[in-house]
């Protein structure tokens, strides 16, 4: 790291695990407001000045308008491997490198989607609150198994890829859906979404988030799904129409759902959490030990390469 790199301004917009502060403090003046920045901050506007780096994440993101005000800014970091919501197109305009951290936390991810098609079909949540209630003896019915199951994957990515090996082990059939097939996808590839949902089970969604994607699960799809299916979402809460799903469950049109991330989170309608068929985890499926050491690790990388005008590793690609 060269010299005088610690007078370097940083502005951190989300909340980060400690061991990423005491990096970022000890190497950089870091200005940390994980709840926001607004103007009547004690000397929020001075600050503003001499930011020459922003660390956020792909729900929070960043807008040109934020940009703008920021007259220093050379380089803009996601803390993870998602930037839905930074403008990348402004950034470029501006002369402003984005970087993230592709993979870091995928693993950990597909884990966690593992584990919510578990506890899905074994009933892992009702079962113990029955249990809990003396409901022993009632509460013995015979459950769906993942073992043989029909899955479908929606995205194929990093973690799209990483969750099709894992389910290998369970001997099911898989199918998934993305713009194009991949020679190297396991699975059948489904141009039509709603054709791969009557052909699964299960639907794992693990797509980027965005504009392209918003409500790409919908109604049709669900319904698609049947009385029977379950959906995981472990990829951005605006994938999914929570209202539509609400309307599915209500309605006994799907037999549940787990769900890592939802619309307009943290609020969660109350639909959702007294269904018994639900699964809720509050944005964690990407947070392990190790994910975050390898986010920190790409973080650190990417200000340091930037400011000791090195080759950034993790920059996205300009358009």
């Amino acid at each position: 790291m060269s010299a005088g790199i610690d007078a370097i301004a940083v502005l951190a917009l989300i909340a980060l695990p400690d061991a990423t502060l005491d990096a970022l403090r000890r190497d950089y003046t870091l200005h940390y407001h994980p709840d926001g920045l607004t103007a009547d901050a004690p000397g929020a506007m001075t600050a503003l000045q001499a930011v020459r780096a922003v660390v956020t994440n792909g729900s929070t993101g960043f807008s040109d308008a934020q940009m703008a005000a920021l007259p220093a800014l050379e380089i803009i970091s996601a803390f993870g491997a998602g930037y839905e919501n930074v403008d990348v197109a402004a950034a470029q305009r501006r002369g402003i490198v984005v970087t993230h951290a592709p993979g870091a936390n995928a693993a950990t991810v597909a884990d966690h989607a593992i584990g919510l098609l578990l506890a899905l079909a074994r009933g892992y949540a009702p079962l113990t609150d029955a249990v809990r209630a003396g409901r022993w003896r009632g509460s013995r019915a015979e459950r769906p198994t993942l073992t043989g199951a029909r899955v479908g994957i929606v995205g194929m990515g990093r973690i799209g890829r990483l969750i099709a090996a894992r389910l290998r082990g369970f001997d099911v059939t898989t199918g998934y859906h993305t713009r194009r097939a991949y020679d190297d996808a396991p699975g059948r590839h489904y141009a039509d979404l709603l054709e791969l949902a009557r052909a699964s089970e299960f639907l794992v969604i693990a797509c980027n988030g965005g504009a392209a994607t918003h409500h790409l699960i919908d109604r049709d799809v669900l319904r698609a799904l049947g009385p029977h299916g379950y959906v995981v979402n472990v990829a951005r809460g605006s994938v999914l129409d929570t209202q539509a799903l609400i309307d599915a469950l209500a309605d006994g049109a799907l037999a549940g759902a787990g769900l890592d991330v939802i619309e307009h989170e943290p609020e969660v309608p109350r639909a959702l959490l007294d269904h018994p068929g639900v699964l809720l985890t509050p944005h964690i499926a990407g947070r392990s030990p190790a994910s975050w050491l390898a986010q920190r690790d790409a973080l650190l990388a990417s200000l340091d390469q930037h400011f000791t005008r090195t080759a950034v590793e993790f920059a996205v690609p300009t358009a």
